[in-house]
């Protein structure tokens, strides 16, 4: 009623507070990373995927934007409850100068554009299920993205980073428990680095890059020991010592002695040079008559009368994929981008001289001239 606490509530205050201590302090750090090891994991992983945008871009021929990364914390659950399913989960192993793997995560459609846009496409062809042709194009952008990404991460760390051919696998978040078939450290907490990706006005997505701790551990020690290297020190230039002359066979000893230099003064005057005897007289040239026109001698066209050139004829022209010309199979019938009925293109050594159309000279075809183009 006075608002004092009884004994008992005090006691059971100081109870709680001694359990939140003890579990507290039994957290040996292995799932956390400090402030500073976060800042060095972002910057990494913005350089890195900052030169994997531009590795992509020059693949899929589209403009490629990957904003500034954001460092978290993830457990599987999070990505089930949070993330598009079926995903593509991409596995790269490194195999020089780091210890470990790390796994990029990309949505199904995607991954359906981004190999739609390799192969070719506009980047709408995105029905029907993912592949392998999908899969193993994906593995391959990534095997050129994340190279060049290394390249990064080497001169950063100042050693050899390499990676093995990256892995893509199409997964149902649902189908796992908790992770640990597809990576074994998905089974407890990891670090997540987010990112958004722009691929012209077709993606605009999110990137997710998974670490586990020992392999962002391994990074930032390696970041920080190229940021520490210390510099040679500057070696003392030694000043020579004058010897010490030897007067009545004793020693005297040495002095420095500063000798100062003369200085050089400015004269007051100067006495000029005399000029010498040059005979200056105006320049002279010859009368210029113009040359009388030589006539022309009539060519001779008949040397090159027997010359032969390759003579063409084109029917239409279309534009298709890989993969459409893949699809063909006898029976498959081509549209051109020509009209029936309308002249064709009749060209000399590749050039365009004249159209026509298409006649029939006993069981051979034939074009007959009906335009000479100028």
């Amino acid at each position: 009623m006075d608002g004092m606490l009884s004994q008992e509530e005090i006691n059971a205050l100081l109870s709680g507070m001694s359990t939140d201590t003890g579990s507290a302090g039994s957290d040996d750090g292995s799932n956390v990373l400090s402030d500073a090891e976060k800042d060095a994991i972002g910057e990494i992983s913005n350089i890195s995927m900052g030169t994997a945008a531009t590795t992509l871009s020059s693949l899929v021929n589209q403009k490629v934007v990957i904003t500034t990364p954001v460092v978290s914390y993830a457990t599987w659950n999070d990505l089930t409850e949070s993330y598009d399913r079926p995903c593509v989960f991409i596995q790269i192993y490194y195999k020089d100068g780091l210890d470990g793997n790390n796994i990029l995560i990309l949505k199904e459609s995607d991954v359906k554009i981004i190999t739609d846009l390799m192969m070719g496409g506009d980047g709408t062809n995105i029905t029907g299920e993912l592949s392998e042709l999908h899969l193993s194009a994906i593995s391959e952008a990534m095997n050129q993205m994340m190279g060049s990404a290394s390249t990064s991460i080497s001169a950063m760390l100042e050693k050899r980073v390499d990676i093995t051919p990256p892995i893509s696998t199409l997964v149902d978040l649902n189908e796992s428990i908790d992770g640990s078939d597809i990576a074994p450290f998905l089974k407890d907490t990891f670090v997540k680095v987010s990112f958004k990706m722009e691929i012209g006005d077709l993606v605009d997505s999110e990137l997710m890059q998974l670490y586990p701790f020992h392999l962002a551990r391994e990074l930032y020690s390696n970041f920080t020991k190229g940021e520490q290297k210390p510099e040679p020190e500057p070696q003392p230039v030694k000043q020579a010592q004058p010897e010490a002359m030897p007067v009545n066979n004793q020693a005297v000893p040495t002095q420095q002695v500063q000798i100062p230099y003369p200085q050089m003064q400015t004269p007051m005057y100067q006495v000029p040079y005399p000029a010498p005897d040059v005979n200056v007289a105006p320049a002279q040239f010859q009368t210029f008559t113009v040359p009388q026109q030589v006539t022309n001698q009539p060519e001779n066209i008949n040397l090159i009368m027997d010359v032969p050139l390759e003579v063409t004829v084109e029917l239409g022209r279309t534009n298709k994929s890989i993969k459409e010309i893949l699809d063909f199979t006898p029976g498959t019938i081509i549209e051109l981008n020509r009209l029936a009925g309308e002249p064709i293109d009749v060209l000399v050594n590749g050039k365009f001289v004249a159209k026509g159309e298409v006649v029939v000279i006993e069981e051979s075809f034939g074009i007959r001239v009906t335009e000479i183009i100028k």
